[in-house]
């Protein structure tokens, strides 16, 4: 009891001083708790509509996807012959079957041939309005379609583009274009995270989406009374036979779009867990820091305890009980900070288009438990040795003054230690990049990134001494007086600047890494790219929606096109000469994509490749199954024939465009594929015509503006495209580090601010022998300055290091242009002075406010 209202009442006495670290730990653990709830709302947002739009039972044709079999290579979806819904009627259990149209790849545009899709990737869905849509919408303005130009639309579409009764809409198909007006606009009564949804009658659903009446791409069953779906579905099946269907119980339909949707949400929830790691391991060294200097500052305070009676043991335990009491209040603040994380960041993505409810806010009772258990446990764990520092303390130590060092040098085993971790770290990263094999690099890469990371942290205080030097010989000398006071402020204590300037270079470490590889892989796509790309104009519609026959011909009429090339790619099982089998995709193009794509051939005629019964192979392929020039190829296409064709060339896989790809010409595709299985394009290439490339490029972005789905690009918007996409993806990852780097920097002011009621005598005697005001806010802005410099150089260092032994790997995979982008590593470099002079800028303006003489008589 005696040790716990010690602990209490330290703990409320230095509560300003443990600010800081409660604030650290809030953070830390509001990230995970809103992950936790943010990632958790969104799969009940995902579950509740799965669960109302599903029915009983659902027939689909066996080879539909997850989607139903919405989605499909030849742009229309698989489908089941209408006469099956009446035989699905009469089976005993029944109360109704109905047909169902669906599909997810139509675009929807209006009278500006602007996309009424979503902005956020989620799918636009055209269907038949019936019965079972009923359960998920309800019709809350006009009337269902009733014909082949009305149709009907989501609620949530018509908000987002200000769509109202009457407005005319076309959408675009693999069968062709259609235009019809609104009649109806229904609400969800569950929430819709952002597809946009259009009705027709079945009718026109039919002949528009699948390009033929009497055929249906799922049948929704409703069971009688008393009828379980299990064995509704038993029935069911029992009727049909074992036809090519595919029966799902709502249960089962539910849990296979929740599987689809699961996996990236948990590829989301774990990233973002790891970012909230690395906050708590910056966090650490705050509260190591924060104890550290606690005790040091007590020293005179324990050693008395220590004379009049207690134990070491008690000591250690006082100072862990202040840790938990830290934790707990850290902990629990960020619990409620982390649910309203989670609600602003649903905010955040209803802006952007992906609607959640807040009435679907889901916090589990493993949420704050996890969230405690963390916050807790990290806290008492980074105080455990500033505590066991305290038990050792002496009772002789309450004759000397408090706050005097104990550790002022880093120890000779801390530096071996840190030395051998070090080497042993480079020595596993020059491994890894001189590995012959990925799979084996990238382990060494992630071991030699462990082990320096580590090693530079252990190392960090001997490092401090030579490293504040030279920052300071650079940038503090010009300062004068007050400049050399604050390098020796830095240095005074080693193994604080060390820790400090750690947190720090955590952060930055992993942004130098990302930096860099960034760089590089833009750098090494941009390479290849001028080397293998003929083609003046690349189209696409960048969300994996074929291209439709009525664009690509209007593609073929452009003017200034000297050619177009049709790219195509077609599912078959190949059986090579060795008589192993595996399902591949064979791509099907014309042969004018020898000169859009220039790939390097290791045997053989590419042109002859092109020709009847004939096909090229990746040389990857070609040496693991013994295939030469010559030979013959089994190669059976997915709802087509069976085809013999002969290699006429082997293709070098040395290359990121077209890896391992198999060509051969489109028309040997049509003999062994029917018309209506033959796929559509995915891609499509155009030259133009010699002197007229920016002629072509408007000519052809005109002839495509009533497809707004697609876009054309010449090389130089291809290389931008794809240098935005990866600084949309590095400043997405530089967010969520942003957390780690605000601890870090929290580090910063609570070193200072400490140290500051650490040298209170110390300040007291400089401002009475003539340091104005002005002078001691400088020189402890100065210090915070080379302790951020200290900590960015270390962490720059260190990125570089390990993004340029990433991008070794990456050369093992085609990219093999090692960037270093200095102009962001200067930035960072040049941005950490003045996060360092941010971070000063309270204890400096306190320190600055100091009564003299009650400074001078601090005990």
């Amino acid at each position: 009891m005696t040790v716990l209202k010690t602990s209490l009442r330290n703990f409320l006495a230095h509560k300003g001083r443990m600010a800081l670290s409660a604030v650290a730990v809030l953070l830390s653990v509001a990230f995970v708790c809103g992950t936790l709830v943010f990632t958790d709302t969104m799969n009940t947002t995902f579950d509740k509509l799965f669960a109302a739009t599903a029915s009983d039972v659902t027939v689909s044709p066996k080879s539909a996807a997850g989607d139903g079999g919405a989605r499909s290579r030849t742009g229309k979806p698989d489908a089941l012959p209408a006469s099956l819904v009446q035989k699905v009627e009469k089976v005993p259990g029944v109360r109704r079957a109905e047909g169902g149209v669906g599909s997810s790849q139509v675009t929807v545009v209006n009278a500006k041939n602007e996309n009424m899709g979503s902005s956020t990737g989620a799918p636009t869905i055209a269907s038949n309005w019936s019965d079972n849509d009923h359960k998920a919408m309800e019709i809350t303005s006009g009337h269902a379609p009733r014909g082949p130009t009305e149709m009907m639309v989501d609620a949530d579409t018509a908000d987002k583009h200000h769509l109202k009764l009457g407005d005319e809409l076309r959408t675009i198909s693999v069968t062709g274009d259609f235009t019809a007006k609104i009649t109806g606009i229904a609400t969800f009564k569950v929430t819709n995270p952002g597809a946009a949804i259009v009705y027709f009658d079945t009718a026109t659903a039919q002949r528009e989406l699948l390009g033929a009446t009497g055929q249906f791409t799922q049948i929704n069953v409703t069971a009688a009374d008393g009828v379980s779906d299990t064995r509704l579905k038993q029935d069911v099946a029992a009727s049909l036979g074992s036809g090519p269907y595919k029966l799902q119980t709502a249960k089962e339909a539910a849990d296979a779009d929740r599987s689809s949707v699961g996996s990236f949400l948990d590829v989301m929830k774990y990233a973002m867990l790891g970012f909230a790691g690395i906050a708590f391991l910056v966090g650490i060294f705050l509260i190591i820091n924060t104890f550290s200097m606690l005790v040091a500052q007590r020293t005179r305070e324990i050693g008395l305890m220590r004379a009049i009676g207690s134990s070491r043991k008690q000591v250690n335990r006082s100072v862990l009980l202040e840790a938990l009491l830290l934790g707990v209040v850290g902990s629990v603040l960020g619990v409620g900070a982390g649910v309203g994380l989670a609600v602003g960041l649903m905010k955040l993505m209803s802006s952007i288009g992906m609607e959640l409810s807040t009435g679907d806010l889901t916090v589990k009772w493993t949420t704050p438990v996890i969230g405690l258990v963390l916050g807790v446990v990290v806290t008492v764990v980074a105080a455990y040795v500033p505590a066991r520092r305290a038990g050792k303390i002496s009772p002789m130590a309450a004759l000397r003054d408090a706050g005097t060092p104990a550790d002022g040098k880093a120890g000779v085993v801390r530096a071996v230690i840190g030395l051998v971790l070090t080497g042993a770290g480079t020595a596993a990263l020059f491994a890894g990049a001189n590995s012959s094999k990925a799979a084996a690099g990238s382990g060494l890469l992630g071991l030699g990134v462990v082990l320096t990371l580590i090693g530079f942290v252990v190392i960090g205080p001997l490092l401090a001494g030579g490293v504040v030097r030279v920052i300071s010989a650079l940038v503090l000398r010009v300062f004068g007086p007050v400049g050399r006071m604050a390098e020796r402020n830095a240095l005074r204590n080693p193994r604080r600047t060390g820790a400090t300037g750690a947190a720090l270079m955590i952060g930055l470490a992993l942004v130098a890494c990302l930096s860099v590889v960034g760089s590089s892989m833009v750098a090494s796509a941009t390479s290849e790219l001028d080397k293998s790309v003929g083609a003046d104009f690349i189209v696409s519609s960048g969300t994996g929606q074929p291209i439709v026959p009525q664009a690509a011909d209007a593609m073929k009429r452009t003017p200034g096109i000297e050619h177009v090339t049709n790219y195509k790619a077609v599912d078959a099982r190949l059986t090579a000469p060795d008589g192993k089998a595996q399902d591949d995709q064979v791509t099907a193009a014309d042969p004018t994509y020898r000169e859009d794509l220039r790939r390097k051939t290791v045997d053989g005629d590419l042109a002859a490749a092109y020709g009847p019964g004939a096909m090229s192979l990746g040389d990857t392929y070609a040496k693991a199954h013994g295939v030469k020039v010559g030979d013959s190829m089994t190669v059976a296409f997915k709802g087509g024939a069976t085809a013999k064709l002969k290699v006429a060339a082997i293709t070098s896989d040395d290359t990121n465009v077209d890896k391992g790809a198999m060509y051969t010409n489109i028309t040997t595709v049509a003999r062994y594929l029917p018309a209506d299985r033959m796929p559509q394009n995915m891609l499509m290439f155009a030259k133009a015509e010699d002197g007229r490339a920016k002629d072509a490029y408007a000519s052809l972005k005109q002839s495509l503006t009533a497809y707004p789905q697609y876009k054309v690009q010449n090389q130089a918007d291809f290389k931008q495209d794809l240098k935005d996409q990866i600084g949309q993806l590095l400043n997405i990852v530089y967010g969520l580090l942003a957390l780690a780097i605000i601890v870090a920097v929290l580090g910063v002011v609570n070193t200072l601010a400490l140290s500051v009621v650490e040298r209170t005598r110390e300040i007291g005697l400089m401002r009475a022998i003539g340091l104005s005001r002005r002078q001691l806010r400088r020189m402890i802005r100065l210090e915070s300055v080379v302790i951020a410099l200290f900590g960015a150089l270390l962490g720059l260092g260190l990125g570089m290091g390990w993004g340029a032994t990433a991008q070794r790997l990456l050369a093992l995979e085609g990219m093999d242009v090692l960037e270093i982008p200095w102009p962001t590593i200067l930035t960072v470099f040049v941005a950490s002075a003045f996060v360092g002079l941010f971070a000063a800028l309270i204890p400096a303006f306190r320190a600055g406010r100091m009564n003299v003489l009650n400074a001078i008589a601090t005990d």
